[in-house]
Formats: C-alpha cells, sequence, structure tokens
C-alpha cells in the first residue's frame, strides 16, 4: 500500500497512528516493542526514525511505500 506523506519526512511514531496501528502517540512505544517492524529490511524499534519517500516499511506482514 502507498503512503503519500506532504513532507519531506514522517517519523515512525508518526507513521505507525497514520496507519492505524496506534491510537494515540503514547502508544508508540509499547507499539515498537511489540510489533515486528521493518524500514528497508531493517528491523527498527525507534519512534523517531525518519522514514523518506522511497523507503519501504513493513508492520506485521503489511508492506507500506512512503510516496
Amino acid at each position: 500500500m502507498e503512503i503519500k506523506i506532504r513532507n519531506d519526512y514522517i517519523t515512525l511514531g508518526q507513521f505507525l497512528k497514520l496507519t492505524d496501528f496506534i491510537q494515540s502517540g503514547g502508544e508508540a512505544k509499547a507499539a515498537l516493542q511489540e510489533l515486528e517492524i521493518t524500514v528497508n529490511g531493517v528491523v527498527e524499534n525507534r519512534r523517531g526514525r525518519k522514514l523518506y519517500s522511497g523507503d519501504q516499511v513493513v508492520i506485521e506482514g503489511h508492506v507500506f511505500l512512503i510516496q
């Protein structure tokens, strides 16, 4: 699924909220501990990780492409 962002980047925590994996920013830290998340094939657990156009994020088997 393609996700379009308006700015140069979006943080992983914001991305989780945008894709409805979490309901609030406060849930991001716990979600990163519980969910299997990779960014461009590398396991990621930093909520502040910046995602740019062209990045591929996989959350629990759901594939997203940042545009």
